[in-house]
């Protein structure tokens, strides 16, 4: 078992959970009801804190300790879907994007609870029970607003449309697909994808919402492999605005 394919992986899955739990940390104080501004506040802690987990299993295995590996990377270094990283917008797509990521996120932890690499395995047990909260929560919202009324329905549409091509790149491979795979450590993003796939169909089925065929989806690629949108950077100057006042500090 390499290292280095160990690495890649739990690099891109952090990244993820960093990322997006920042944005969604940006609804605390604006979401439209206060339960939902509770919720996602929630979420955000959650993800952020799984994102510490992963940082501290990278650093076990020789890389920079957690806090440098959060805050002290430029964008072309980090491994995140672009999904992930684009900006919240209204809060209809902050919802589709917290359904489509956290349907692949659960079924993701639940391939990996399954994986050779124990270290990585026994921590997958402990975040899928956060992340079926999650998808519950994504899961009642969708239903609900996708057969409500003609605005609700229209505006889940257009972010549906909108989000799907930056939903297809979580599944964008690495260059040790084929390693991992063979190795048992993950069994690979083309199964993740499938079963996604199958998830998403249905619940959207049980709404007012259609799903564009699969192969009109173009997928917008490269985060996993440092190149980003234009929004990643002013977000990570953001959060390391703090620590990058005195990186040696101890708090």
């Amino acid at each position: 078992m390499n290292n280095r394919w160990i690495i890649e992986l739990l690099y891109k899955v952090a990244d993820d959970q960093l990322i997006l739990g920042h944005r969604n940390s940006e609804w605390t104080g604006f979401g439209p009801l206060l339960e939902e501004d509770i919720a996602f506040s929630s979420m955000a802690q959650d993800k952020v804190g799984q994102s510490l987990a992963l940082y501290q299993l990278l650093h076990q295995l020789g890389e920079q300790p957690p806090d440098i590996t959060a805050f002290l990377r430029k964008a072309n270094q980090f491994h995140n879907c672009i999904l992930t990283e684009l900006p919240n917008g209204e809060y209809d797509f902050s919802l589709i994007r917290h359904f489509l990521f956290d349907t692949a996120e659960l079924i993701r932890f639940e391939m990996l609870s399954q994986s050779t690499y124990r270290p990585l395995a026994e921590l997958a047990r402990k975040i899928q029970g956060e992340l079926r909260y999650h998808t519950l929560h994504a899961n009642i919202w969708i239903k609900q607003l996708g057969t409500a009324t003609d605005e609700s329905i229209s505006r889940l549409q257009q972010s549906l449309e909108f989000a799907l091509p930056f939903a297809m790149g979580i599944f964008e491979e690495s260059p040790y697909e084929g390693e991992l795979t063979e190795a048992g450590i993950f069994e690979g993003e083309k199964i993740l994808r499938s079963r996604w796939m199958e998830k998403v169909e249905g619940i959207i089925q049980q709404t007012n919402l259609q799903l564009p065929a699969w192969s009109e989806v173009n997928p917008v690629l490269g985060g996993r492999m440092g190149v980003h949108s234009e929004h990643l950077q002013p977000l990570l100057d953001e959060m390391s605005e703090v620590i990058r006042i005195d990186p040696t500090a101890e708090w």
